[in-house]
């Protein structure tokens, strides 16, 4: 499994609407509205590195009211949370 977390900055009016589009994408598990530089922040877990490419540059950016975002890759989850189990079912 591979994470990115991306950073998102967005249309202050559209928040909402481009959360839950985003939220909608398959291989987004998590969007979060956030204080800070961003405007959200957006989990994405695909099984494939060249996946990323069609979540986020693909689906994620071109999302309307979506004005630039910031992606990190994670190397290494430290969770008390099984992750990969509960992303294993069905896939």
């Amino acid at each position: 499994m591979i994470t990115a977390i991306v950073m998102i900055k967005a249309d202050v009016h559209r928040i909402p609407e481009v959360a839950e589009a985003i939220a909608e994408i398959d291989g987004v598990s998590e969007v979060y509205s956030v204080t800070g530089g961003v405007d959200l922040i957006a989990m994405v877990r695909v099984r494939r590195h060249e996946d990323l490419a069609d979540v986020i540059p693909g689906r994620v950016n071109k999302v309307p009211g979506v004005t630039s975002s910031d992606t990190h890759i994670s190397f290494q989850t430290y969770s008390k949370h099984d992750l990969e189990s509960a992303f294993a079912i069905g896939w």
